[in-house]
């Protein structure tokens, strides 16, 4: 009894930090004596525009109770992405799932999300401010969106990957030069 408290504690504690969107609601029919059956299943993804995401898919005979179910399946299923900058993707990345196909590429400040449909849902959830993505084969939303999550679970920090390789941070990234590259700032120093 006390765990179930502690478990409605926690989740009215988590709610109002997360925020939900419906990508893709689906009407199947199953025909019967009397006539047909209507079923509804909806695809929704949860993130806290922090560097979490997760997508989930609910099936109801009624809409609100298949968007309630694939709400709480998103929470559990969420992933944790690092962000450059709080803004963009470290590094360009593909991910595939079945015949969905996407390529996601790091952009500078101010592009936006240029993204289609499910994956931009995605993206808005996860905090992304400035990414290129591109999808290629399936527009199947379901496949978007798994092929969508496969390329961010790959995405690596260079922390990260400075502390398996036992290096530090500045001997990962690559190196760049100190030199003015705008004629402006050559002109002020001449």
């Amino acid at each position: 009894m006390a765990r179930e408290q502690g478990r409605g504690r926690r989740d009215r504690d988590e709610t109002p930090e997360f925020q939900d969107r419906l990508v893709a609601i689906n009407r199947v029919s199953k025909t019967v004596k009397g006539g047909k059956r209507f079923g509804f299943a909806a695809l929704v993804v949860v993130g806290d525009q922090k560097g979490r995401v997760g997508f989930g898919k609910g099936k109801a005979k009624e809409v609100p109770e298949a968007i309630r179910k694939a709400t709480e399946q998103a929470k559990r299923q969420m992933i944790r992405v690092q962000l450059r900058e709080g803004r963009t993707l470290h590094h360009d990345m593909t991910g595939r799932h079945g015949a969905g196909k996407v390529v996601l590429r790091t952009a500078p400040a101010g592009t936006g999300i240029i993204a289609g449909g499910p994956m931009r849902a995605v993206f808005e959830m996860l905090g992304v401010q400035d990414v290129v993505s591109k999808s290629i084969g399936s527009a199947n939303p379901y496949n978007m969106i798994r092929a969508t999550m496969d390329a961010l679970s790959k995405e690596q920090s260079p922390r990260s990957v400075a502390q398996r390789r036992g290096k530090k941070v500045a001997d990962i990234l690559p190196k760049r030069d100190d030199a003015p590259t705008d004629s402006s700032q050559v002109a002020e120093e001449a």
